[in-house]
Formats: structure tokens, C-alpha cells, sequence
């Protein structure tokens, strides 16, 4: 059997959800169950041993149908979307498995929307975490597992227990997940399970590893087989300045061994960085702390660990970048060719990104495709005003599209004044979700406004008939109380006779002493026509009609989308109408 490396596990969830709490008592639990020297120290990681595991978790294994065979679980220290896009490998991430936190009693909010669609498109299995079920009414919570916990509760907590977890199946289900208590599972690959939880008091974490050790050997068996003796790969998780070493990359390592002194390769700013290891560092213990030194070095590590690396040429390589053990020329080429895929530059009328990582200029990218949007330009970095032109090249084809898209990254001074100058609209912020859902609000309300401008230049057919007894003025302007027969009236418009004959222009609208934009079938409105006298030009009773010419009937015609059959029927006839008048006058 080849052997198999840990999980390597992410924490999302939205913002005092308790992410972070949830790692500290997943942390604590380990080092409270450990023997002396039981736990590996790793770099932005902590590792729990199945052994651990084990004496955790108690008869959970077996009551779940769980017998492990993996070495344990690698929980990245930092929670969150930015350290899980760092997580990344050739499109894909190398984060197994994540768990995402969820406040029992706010149910899922704004960044656990975020979290879903990066899970989706990363493909990324996971599980829930309902925490905070201390805060549901009558609930006693305690140290021990959810499950022996469960029998000390009255039926009064236990159905408002139940109320707030179906409040979360519900949100999920809106959003296309299936899920389910995790005891009430019937099927694992198709229900994901939500474990209730308090990082308080520590329950529910038994079967937060339980459930995590169990689906991840059960499902992801083939990620996980490892090739001990291969050539290293990674993930950059950071890029540090450490005092005395310089630049280093804290890396985590989910294949093959990496020796000291051997040449790695990385992405940076400029391309791909090929470097040499000059050491590879591990944390000390908590208790060595005191020593002064934070650090010590090692000869080699083994996946799946987090380590940091200290190599000159470092100063540009970038977070969420792939790290290889270099052994021949073709890795160096297949990490430029990975350099070249991930940054888009193309001619399609589509948006500009910019973002401040690898990983999360990808996850930008691939959230944007699957919205329907196409990308035009895309790399790292802060806006430009290269980046202000190309968005403005697009808006000649597409307005729509002339946008650019900043995650995590500033604007240059002179690129948002060329953007304000050109009418370039920019989207920035540090949550995907929210940028897509301000870009779909903005054109909404882009469609809105443009289709008003269509409107007010386009001449609507319409006739009228002026009431009897309702002429308030004869002249300079002619008003009168009129009933609108067909189509939509708006000022400015000309205005004809029944023979098609020119006999004034509309001044304005108004009812009960307001002024109106427009006036529709069916209503009475009073009118003021400039041009024409009642009496003479124009009399009681009498229908008038828009003047619709050649050109304005050619503008009707192609947009057709904004009128009725019946009022492009009528454009059509007061068009022949005014055609036959103007020919027997030429």
C-alpha cells in the first residue's frame, strides 16, 4: 500500500463566526491530550496524530464505521479565504478538506456566501461547523463530545437546537448544497455534514476530527497517496522578512521530501525565481520559546508539513505561488507555462482584474467566468493607468464590460484620476462575493439609465383627442384638457392632423397642477401646444397625432423591444400619413 500524507485542512467562515477559536480549541484539545514530544511543530500549521485522534474521539470511530489509516490531520493556522487561495495548485487548491464555521444563531452570513463559491470552484469537499450552541436557548453545554452531550439536554433545547440547524440546511439547499445533521446522515456523498459545536467549552470537536479523518481516508485516499521519496512541491503560503535571514517563504510541502542546499523554484513578479536552499526552518516548541531563537534548522522535511524557507532571490516571489524541488529543466518550464496561463491578456470585449495574490486573482477569474463575464486583462498588482486604457478600449464594443475588478490591491494616483476623467467605473474590495454582487447592482442600474437615454431620444407614436369644454387657452401656447387615445405622450414632440399636416409642437404635460414627463393610453392630462391656435389650426374634439418620420420610424423599428404591437402599428400608419402629405406638397 503507498503511503498516505495527512489532509491538509482550512478553517472558512464568516467574520466572529469563530474560525479562529475553533483552531485555539482544536490546538489546546491536542496539546491537553499529548504526551511529551507528541506533536510536530510546523510553519502556518498545526498537525494532530492519529493518536490523538484516537483518544479524542473514543468510541466515535467505531460507532461511525471509521478505522484510520492516516497519520493524522495538518490544520493550516490561519483561517479564511486569503489562506486557502494561497493553497493552491495548477487551478485546483491542495487543501483537502475545509471546515466551515458557522454562528448557530446568525446562521450563514456575507463571507460564508463567499466561502461556498470558492469551495464550488475549487471543488473542495467540506464540512460545517455550527458553532456557538451555547447561545441557543436552554442548551448546557460541556466538554465532551456533541453526541454523549446530546442525552443531558431537555426537549426544550433540543428543538430549539433543531430549529436554528434547519435554518442552516435551508440556506445551504438555496444555494444548491445538500446537507444534514451529521448523525442523521443517510449518505456521505451526497449530504454534507453540519456538526453542532462550542469552542468554548469543547464540544463537538471530538467529532469535528472524527468526521474530518473519516470522509477525508473514505473519499480522498488517492490525494492523498504521497511519494516520500520525490521531488518536493508546495504551496507559498507567505512571503516574510525575518530579522537575521532575510526573505523567506513559509511554504506547505503536500508531496515529496525536500533536502537542504537543493534548487527550488518559485513564481515572482517578474516570472519564475530559481533559488537555492540555504536552510529549512522549523518552529521550536512553546517551551523553547524563551531561548531567543524562534527557528531551527533541519536537513530535509516530508510532506505533508509547513515549513519556512530561507534562499537569496527571494524579495519578489509571491504568495499562493507553486514551490518545486527543481530536478530537471522541464519543471522550470512548467511553472512558466503555469505563470502564462494564470495572467490573461486577450482582445474580448471583458473586464480588467487585478488582485493582490496568485490565488486570489484565480479564484477572481474563475468566480467571473462562471458569472458569464469574460476577462480581458488580468494580473497582479496594484491599478494602472494601462489598466484604465485597456477597460476604456472595451467600452467601445461594450460598455457594460469597461469595468475593472481590485481585490485586496490600491490604485494608482494617476490611474483612478484617469479613471474618474474617462468615466472608468472600478470595483475594489477584499470580498469576491460582495465586488460581483456591487457589479451586478451597478448594471442594473447601468442598464436602467441607458435605456432612459434610448427613451428620451426616441419619438413614441401616440393620438389624442381634446376634450369639449376642457380649451383653457387658445394661443401662445394652446391649452387644452385632452384624452389620450393610443401610445405615449411626451414634450417636444410634433405634432399633426388627421390630413398629416404639421399644426404645432408639445409644450408640456400636466395633471392637478403637476408637471408630468409623459402621459399614456387611457389618460386625461392638460396639454400646452406651441405653434397653433384652437379655433384655427387645431379645434375641439378633434384627434391629433405624433409626427412620426422616416428616421424616427427606423428608430422604433430597432427597438422594437420597448413598444407594444399596437403603438409600432400606429408609428408605421401616422409614418404613411405624414410620407403622403409631405409627397403631395413636394
Amino acid at each position: 500500500m503507498n503511503a498516505i500524507r495527512q489532509p491538509i485542512i482550512v478553517v472558512m467562515g464568516h467574520v466572529d463566526a469563530g474560525k479562529t477559536s475553533l483552531l485555539d480549541r482544536i490546538r489546546g484539545t491536542t496539546v491537553a491530550a499529548r504526551e511529551a514530544g507528541a506533536i510536530t511543530q510546523h510553519i502556518g500549521a498545526t498537525e494532530v496524530p492519529v493518536e490523538i485522534i484516537s483518544r479524542i474521539s473514543g468510541a466515535l470511530l467505531g460507532k461511525y464505521g471509521f478505522k484510520l489509516n492516516i497519520p493524522g490531520l495538518l490544520f493550516i493556522d490561519t483561517p479564511g479565504h486569503e489562506a486557502f487561495t494561497h493553497l493552491r495548485e495548477r487551478g485546483g487548491s491542495i487543501a483537502d478538506l475545509c471546515v466551515l464555521v458557522v454562528d448557530a444563531i446568525k446562521g450563514l452570513q456575507e463571507q460564508s456566501f463567499e466561502a461556498l463559491n470558492i469551495l464550488r470552484t475549487f471543488k473542495t469537499p467540506f464540512i460545517v461547523a455550527m458553532n456557538k450552541i451555547d447561545n441557543i436557548a436552554g442548551w448546557k453545554t460541556a466538554d465532551a463530545s456533541f453526541t454523549a452531550n446530546l442525552a443531558q439536554q431537555n426537549a426544550y433545547a433540543l428543538e430549539a437546537l433543531d430549529k436554528k440547524l434547519y435554518e442552516v440546511v435551508g440556506q445551504l439547499h438555496a444555494r444548491g448544497f445538500n446537507s444534514e445533521r451529521f448523525d442523521r446522515c443517510e449518505n456521505f456523498t451526497q449530504q454534507i455534514p453540519i456538526i453542532p459545536v462550542c469552542s468554548k467549552s469543547g464540544e463537538g470537536i471530538a467529532e469535528v476530527l472524527v468526521f474530518l479523518s473519516g470522509l477525508s481516508q473514505k473519499f480522498l485516499e488517492s490525494e492523498l497517496a504521497l511519494h516520500v521519496k520525490g521531488a518536493a512541491r508546495g504551496s507559498v503560503l507567505e512571503v516574510n522578512e525575518e530579522r537575521g535571514l532575510g526573505t523567506t517563504i513559509d511554504i506547505i510541502l503536500y508531496d515529496g521530501t525536500l533536502h537542504a542546499k537543493e534548487e527550488i523554484a518559485v513564481l515572482g513578479r517578474a516570472g519564475v525565481i530559481t533559488t537555492k536552499v540555504r536552510a529549512i526552518l522549523k518552529p521550536r516548541a512553546l517551551e523553547q520559546m524563551g531561548t531567543g531563537e524562534k527557528f531551527f534548522n533541519v536537513l530535509e522535511a516530508h510532506a505533508a508539513s509547513g515549513i519556512k524557507i530561507s534562499a537569496p532571490l527571494l524579495e519578489n516571489a509571491i504568495a499562493g505561488s507553486p514551490f518545486i524541488a527543481v530536478s530537471s529543466e522541464k519543471d522550470i518550464e512548467e511553472l512558466k507555462k503555469e505563470s502564462r496561463e494564470i495572467k490573461i491578456e486577450s482582445d474580448v470585449a471583458g473586464v480588467v482584474i487585478k488582485a493582490d495574490t496568485l490565488g486570489s486573482l484565480e479564484a477572481m477569474v474563475k468566480l467571473l467566468q462562471n458569472a458569464g463575464l469574460k476577462i480581458r486583462f488580468a494580473d497582479l498588482g496594484a491599478i494602472s493607468r494601462n489598466d484604465v486604457m485597456c477597460a476604456l478600449a472595451v467600452r467601445e464594443n461594450d460598455a457594460e464590460k469597461a469595468v475593472i475588478f481590485a481585490f485586496n490591491v490600491p490604485a494608482l494616483p494617476e490611474a483612478l484620476q484617469e479613471a474618474e476623467k474617462k468615466g472608468i467605473k472600478i470595483f475594489s474590495g477584499n470580498v469576491i462575493y460582495r465586488l460581483i454582487e456591487d457589479y451586478t447592482q451597478w448594471i442594473e442600474l447601468f442598464k436602467e439609465q441607458a435605456r432612459k437615454q434610448k427613451e428620451a431620444e426616441l419619438i413614441y407614436p401616440f393620438a389624442f383627442k381634446i376634450l369639449p369644454g376642457m380649451v383653457f387657452r387658445n394661443s401662445k401656447p394652446a391649452v387644452a384638457g385632452i384624452h389620450v387615445t393610443s401610445g405615449k405622450i411626451k414634450p417636444g414632440v410634433e405634432i399633426m392632423n388627421e390630413n398629416g399636416e404639421i399644426v404645432g409642437k408639445v409644450e408640456s404635460l400636466q395633471s392637478e397642477g403637476k408637471t408630468l414627463h409623459e402621459a399614456g393610453k387611457g389618460d386625461e392630462v392638460a396639454i400646452a401646444i406651441s405653434g397653433a391656435t384652437i379655433g384655427r389650426q387645431i379645434s375641439e374634439n378633434e384627434t391629433l397625432y405624433s409626427a412620426i418620420t422616416q428616421k424616427g420610424l427606423a428608430k422604433i423599428l430597432q427597438n422594437a423591444d420597448m413598444f407594444s404591437s399596437e403603438e409600432i402599428e400606429l408609428a408605421k400608419k401616422l409614418f404613411e400619413k405624414l410620407k403622403s402629405t409631405e409627397e403631395e406638397g413636394n
